[in-house]
């Protein structure tokens, strides 16, 4: 146990310039964020944007975001354990470190946006009041925690028989894998589910919503992952083929078109049938009442991710980087604005007196979420490096 962690350490600490600017830079997000974080704790959430009449901000915004990225590791998981396709068996460990990294950050923008961190006792269960199952909001941290788990459980084991130079048993991980699979669909599912059972709120009142949630998800999270195995491959040693990046990128093609093509049935039902109930779709879309600060960011948002799509879906463009690589930042920020204050913020306006409140993250929260983002790269990072040791060799157990 102590070689494994002084190998450990010293794998953390080993590194080029890059690295280390890049683990300062984390840290310094963080720093700022912590900082901020005690002023909005003392001050509560007033010294947000948020208020009232649009409770739900960026961080549930960032938090929506992330829950799809950790569901899209079930989209390397099925190829490597169930189909056994070896050029993605051998990056599927870096997707469930992904996992475990967008989980943390999601449990972390559901902490500060209760504006009193020391209120998180109250979503552990048998010590705080959880309300399961009753609530929906304890199912969603139930299922979060359950898939943290599970990829914790799955990654770790994999990784502890490597460094002892053991061949893993995929027989005996096979029943955490297969119940991973739904469990990465059901916290998507299950957070679609917070906002389509309000029905004081029509704009998420929808049965399409989780399917929406999901499609977007195999979207945005498996882009985020092939721009980090391409960086990944080119800073270390870990081999990723081409095969495997190009198979990634056709998988995320199949997805958007889902996801494009849910979106304009729910167009097609919210216009067609013109009720009372149109109102937040005209503030997203077309501006009410003079108020169209969200209009051109979800033009933005549906462009990106129609131009990405096009470039995924033609085989020569798909299977060239640069191309490959302009559709993977185009859906990452098309989804993130979609599903962020695509989805949030219309939901709010107008709201039950009829009032237009315009929110838009102030400087503080956005200084928070960054520091966040940085503590869930921290967490990659590192687990991603042990990961990469271990794999390679450089971190085994000595015979």
């Amino acid at each position: 146990m102590f070689e494994a962690t002084k190998g450990i350490l010293r794998t953390l600490i080993t590194g080029g310039k890059a690295y280390k600017l890049w683990m300062m830079s984390l840290f310094v997000f963080i720093a700022v964020a912590i900082v901020l974080l005690a002023k909005q704790a003392d001050q509560g959430l007033i010294v947000t944007n948020m208020r009232d009449q649009v409770s739900w901000g960026w961080y549930i915004a960032n938090f929506t975001f992330l829950v799809g990225v950790a569901a899209a590791a079930v989209v390397l998981v099925v190829p490597a354990y169930l189909y056994h396709w070896e050029p993605i068996k051998e990056i599927v460990i870096l997707g469930e470190m992904m996992a475990i990294a967008a989980v943390s950050m999601c449990l972390m923008f559901v902490t500060v946006d209760m504006g009193s961190p020391e209120r998180f006792w109250h979503l552990i269960p048998k010590i705080g009041l959880l309300n399961f199952p009753q609530s929906i909001l304890a199912w969603d941290v139930v299922v979060l925690n359950i898939y943290l788990i599970l990829n914790m459980i799955i990654g770790g084991y994999a990784l502890y028989k490597l460094y002892r130079n053991e061949h893993y048993s995929t027989k005996l991980l096979m029943p955490f894998i297969i119940f991973s699979i739904p469990a990465a669909i059901s916290i998507h599912t299950v957070t679609a589910f917070l906002y389509a059972g309000l029905p004081a709120r029509p704009f998420w009142n929808g049965a399409i919503l989780a399917p929406r949630f999901i499609a977007s998800a195999f979207c945005s999270g498996p882009a985020f992952m092939l721009i980090l195995f391409q960086i990944i491959r080119k800073r270390t040693s870990f081999r990723i083929t081409d095969q495997a990046l190009f198979k990634i990128g056709e998988i995320i093609a199949y997805a958007m078109s889902l996801n494009l093509f849910f979106l304009v049935a729910e167009l097609f039902k919210e216009h067609y049938s013109a009720t009372a109930h149109i109102a937040s779709l005209e503030y997203l879309w077309s501006g009410l009442h003079g108020h169209n600060q969200l209009v051109p960011w979800i033009w933005t948002a549906i462009t990106f991710n129609s131009i990405a799509f096009i470039l995924l879906l033609i085989p020569k463009t798909r299977e060239k980087f640069k191309t490959l690589n302009l559709a993977c930042i185009l859906i990452f920020l098309g989804v993130y604005i979609e599903k962020g204050m695509g989805l949030v913020l219309p939901g709010f306006i107008p709201d039950t007196l009829g009032e237009i409140y315009d929110y838009f993250p102030n400087a503080l929260e956005f200084w928070i979420a960054s520091g966040i983002w940085a503590a869930g790269m921290l967490i990659f990072t590192v687990l991603a490096k042990i990961a990469i040791a271990v794999n390679t060799g450089e971190l085994r157990q000595k015979v």
